[in-house]
């Protein structure tokens, strides 16, 4: 999947609802011989007095440093986005296009490195659905965003007069990324944004920043000095974004709650936001669907794929009575032959929880659970050694008001719910704050569609869960975000509409 966009990508954004992925705190550095990253300002390396240590969760190690970027530091990015706009953004359309694809063929020629780098700092496996995969899909989503055009539409054009719409980019845009998919997601803030004309200063995630900060400076190579820089550090650096008077729009992935301080501190200037916030997705299978091998794989992977880290996974599980124990006994079948184990290791299928706050919450949850009685099937405590490794869990015998199922668990542990009437599932599935995604599973694809239609969600998906493309726009509903992205409709939001009346 590196050198072609070939079908779908089941890959999608955000951070635990603690979101220490978007602004959180990391560590103090505490190893004098780890490489230490710099910032990259207005095309520039630019090292830092502090830095913060980079965990390898496999094992508990420092193994990179970030750099702890000041207040100052973002002025100084912001400063060199903003002298850059005016020529980036008057650069022809056919060398915008050219200069994305450029990208693209960067991220392609470093995947081996970009790939480890992502493995050792969030935990993923480097083979199957990992780290390779990920910035695989980053290079093949860029290339498409390359392609993309807002053309001028016209609204009239006759003896009485012309009226057309155009889209102009907005100025500088800010980015802040969470620690699940760090080279994905910023792809996906970044292409867009340069694609229409826009500047760009990108926040990692303190927990995952050193494969994105290594991919932008790379990425210096195509594009003039100041069009996208990168400024890490803690939690000061993202609210200081949300507040920065020359920031004209922000793109956040992470958590609904900070997805509203953000909202909260853009207030004052009137910034244009992009917000992908929390899932607590809801999978309803229906009596009829066929429980054959294909069936039961994508199930497991729309709930487990990058260890349960994905904002739009099967969080919930409805399952008909009717069939809910034989779902149970093969999905229990198919878990035990999954390997859970450092990402490095070539037999890993899945990695690590990424971070201790997370790895806490998803134990905290999953204790809670049982406690109120809830019925192991597999997992369901820690894997004893130094890394943060949980093991796939699935809970039978759960039920709302269980914080597992009222609440988005984010890690490897499913809820399976039982019910008997489809309305009523439609009902509980629909009875969340949250509304990223959902599905529906049934050999009737009428039927499956008159229901996921229903679902209070941005993106339904029938008999697969999570499947995102780069056509295809996604977003969330309630609070669950505001906007879209992806393809044109994802494009326009990096624009501004000017209607020029002749």
């Amino acid at each position: 999947m590196g050198r072609t966009l070939s079908g779908v990508f089941s890959v999608v954004g955000g951070a635990r609802p603690d979101d220490p992925g978007a602004m959180g705190a990391a560590f103090e550095k505490t190893v004098d011989m780890t490489q230490a990253y710099p910032l990259i300002i207005d095309g520039k390396t630019v090292p830092t007095d502090k830095h913060l240590d980079v965990i390898n969760p496999a094992d508990g190690r420092v193994f990179a440093l970030c750099p702890a970027g000041t207040s100052a530091d973002l002025d100084r990015a912001v400063e060199a986005a903003r002298r850059a706009f005016p020529g980036w953004a008057a650069t022809p359309d056919a060398d915008r296009k050219a200069a994305v694809n450029r990208l693209a063929d960067i991220i392609e020629a470093n995947i081996g490195e970009l790939a480890e780098l992502i493995t050792r700092e969030q935990g993923k496996p480097m083979a199957g659905l990992g780290s390779q995969w990920e910035v695989g899909g980053a290079a093949a989503w860029t290339r498409f965003t390359a392609a993309l055009d807002l053309p001028v539409e016209i609204i009239q054009d006759d003896d009485k007069g012309r009226v057309a719409l155009y889209r102009k980019p907005i100025g500088v845009v800010a980015s802040i990324t969470p620690w699940n998919f760090p080279v994905m997601i910023a792809i996906w803030h970044i292409m867009p944004a340069l694609r229409a004309g826009n500047t760009v200063v990108l926040k990692p995630s303190p927990y995952t920043p050193i494969a994105t900060l290594r991919m932008v400076e790379l990425l210096q190579e195509a594009l003039p000095p100041g069009v996208l820089n990168a400024v890490a550090g803690s939690d000061e650096i993202g609210r200081a974004i949300s507040a920065h008077p020359g920031i004209d729009k922000i793109v956040f992935t992470g958590s609904t709650r900070t997805g509203k301080h953000v909202m909260a501190s853009a207030a004052d200037s009137l910034k244009r936001l992009t917000l992908e916030l929390g899932g607590n997705d809801a999978a309803i299978v229906l009596p009829d669907v066929a429980l054959d091998d294909a069936t039961i794989e994508k199930i497991f992977w729309g709930a487990f794929i990058n260890n349960g880290q994905t904002c739009a996974a099967i969080k919930r599980l409805y399952v008909h009575d009717s069939i809910y124990d034989e779902l149970c006994d093969k999905l229990l079948a198919y878990a035990s032959a999954v390997k859970t184990g450092d990402g490095m290791a070539a037999d890993s299928q899945l990695g690590t929880v990424q971070n201790k706050m997370q790895f806490e919450r998803v134990k905290m949850l999953v204790d809670a659970a049982k406690a109120s009685g809830a019925r192991v099937l597999c997992g369901g405590a820690p894997i004893e050694g130094d890394g943060l490794f949980y093991p796939v869990t699935l809970l039978a015998d759960v039920k709302e008001g269980m914080a597992i199922v009222d609440e988005e668990q984010f890690g490897p542990a499913l809820p399976i719910i039982r019910y008997s009437d489809v309305e009523d599932a439609v009902a509980r599935a629909n009875d969340n704050p949250n509304g990223l995604g959902g599905s529906v599973w049934s050999s009737d694809a009428d039927k499956a569609v008159a229901i996921a239609s229903r679902l209070e969600c941005g993106s339904a998906w029938i008999n697969s869960h999570a499947m995102v493309r780069p056509d295809a726009p996604f977003g969330g509903v309630k609070q669950s975000g505001i906007g879209i992205e992806f393809g044109t409709l994802g494009l326009a939001e990096f624009t501004t509409v000017q209607v020029i009346h002749q």
